[in-house]
């Protein structure tokens, strides 16, 4: 049994691509995708024509609207070769506003509907772990629509998340380590800091535990992997999405492969449960630099991926 076969004993593996060919190569459960998967996609030449047949279907509509009916023509098609679910993003541009990111939700929920896909069993609205964004997914989570929280970097996140009720988070594994590691710069141990040890990997440990021991339904999926010892060091969480390279690795390693997180282990864990109304949220995720930091700059990251995106469809309806 390789590794990837391994992992699927205990972890929902999803595929963490825009790149839906390379699916029936991984055979995932789930897949995920971002603005910047996508807007890595269509600048290959077999995914091209994907975004000039939504700029010229749908000429004249708004340039917002266009691009979430190209994120749901990707997500058609990896739900017509995936099993389980896919995670459609809401526009990182309104990580900020509540009333906005519901409404993109359910914009994209009723895009997918008119292509015949069950939104409540196959679908995730994917949004920004800002306070405004936790409480436009409470929101979407009473009308049924099931959401992921991503960019999320602290246990405060996570509680806020729990207590909404959200189906899933995102915790981002690599992004944390890289702030780690450059934070501590000539002085960072690789050795010390790998597997268990790893940042990344102890962040999710504690959500992981912290959720099963007060018996929260939200799932866990660690998310953003730099190398398989991460993955391998969190055998056993709720879903891991990871990247096709990683996924080739991880099935050509025949070793051994631990369990690492167990559900049924994590109860014994003493961490009171914690709750937080806006302002200490707020002052929770001011006090951790790094999630902080790593929040705000991967909202503009894909900010700017959007940006991107809409330009090259710009240029494609010249």
């Amino acid at each position: 049994m390789n590794q990837l076969d391994a992992l699927r004993q205990w972890t929902t593996v999803v595929a963490d691509t825009g790149d839906f060919k390379q699916l029936a190569i991984s055979k995932p459960q789930d897949a995920t995708t971002n603005p910047s998967l996508i807007l890595k996609a269509v600048q290959k030449p077999e995914y091209r024509p994907l975004l000039d047949e939504a700029v010229s279907k749908h000429a004249g509509k708004p340039l917002d609207e266009v691009i979430d009916r190209l994120l749901v023509r990707f997500g058609t098609e990896i739900l017509s070769i995936i099993p389980g679910r896919v995670s459609t993003e809401v526009d990182a541009r309104l990580s900020f506003d509540t009333a906005a990111t519901i409404a993109r939700g359910e914009r994209i929920v009723a895009l997918y509907r008119a292509e015949g896909i069950d939104t409540e069993k196959r679908l995730l609205i994917k949004v920004a772990s800002t306070w405004e964004g936790i409480e436009a997914a409470r929101a979407l989570e009473h009308k049924g629509i099931r959401t992921n929280l991503t960019l999320l970097f602290s246990f405060a996140q996570a509680v806020a998340c729990g207590a909404a009720g959200v189906q899933l988070i995102s915790p981002f594994v690599g992004r944390i380590y890289d702030w780690y590691k450059k934070s501590a710069g000539v002085q960072w141990n690789e050795a010390a800091n790998a597997g268990a040890n790893d940042p990344g990997v102890k962040s999710v440990r504690q959500i992981f535990e912290y959720y099963k021991q007060h018996g929260i339904k939200t799932e866990v999926m660690g998310a953003s992997f730099r190398n398989v010892g991460q993955i391998q060091a969190l055998a056993g969480c709720d879903l891991l999405t990871i990247s096709p390279e990683l996924l080739a690795e991880l099935a050509a390693n025949n070793e051994p492969l631990a369990h690492a997180l167990d559900a049924t282990a994590a109860p014994r864990a003493d961490v009171p449960k914690l709750s937080y109304d806006e302002a200490g949220f707020r002052f929770a995720l001011n006090e951790d630099a790094m999630a902080t930091e790593k929040l705000a700059e991967g909202i503009r990251a894909f900010a700017a991926d959007a940006v991107k995106l809409e330009k090259l469809m710009q240029e494609s309806g010249k």
